[in-house]
């Protein structure tokens, strides 16, 4: 489960994010990447844009169960 308080500050602010337990799998780029990008300097994922409609938060909420180490969080 990620933890709000090790997101990274590379994402943007709102109720998705990514935290530090991400592995660089690509999974949720694979999935959503109008809402995730690869910061490949430092090999983490973090969320660029925040879903409004609810077929973008259906799909952010498919990334965020398709993470493997689950570091993607949910505070909506």
């Amino acid at each position: 489960m990620a933890d709000k308080s090790s997101r990274y500050p590379l994402n943007i602010e709102g109720i998705f994010y990514v935290d530090n337990q991400c592995i660089a799998c690509d999974a949720c780029i694979v999935e959503a990447p109008t809402f995730f990008k690869m910061n490949d300097i430092d090999g983490h994922a973090y969320v660029i844009k925040q879903p409004h409609k609810v077929t973008e938060i259906e799909l952010c909420t498919k990334a965020l169960d398709l993470c493997p180490v689950g570091s993607i969080g949910n505070d909506g």
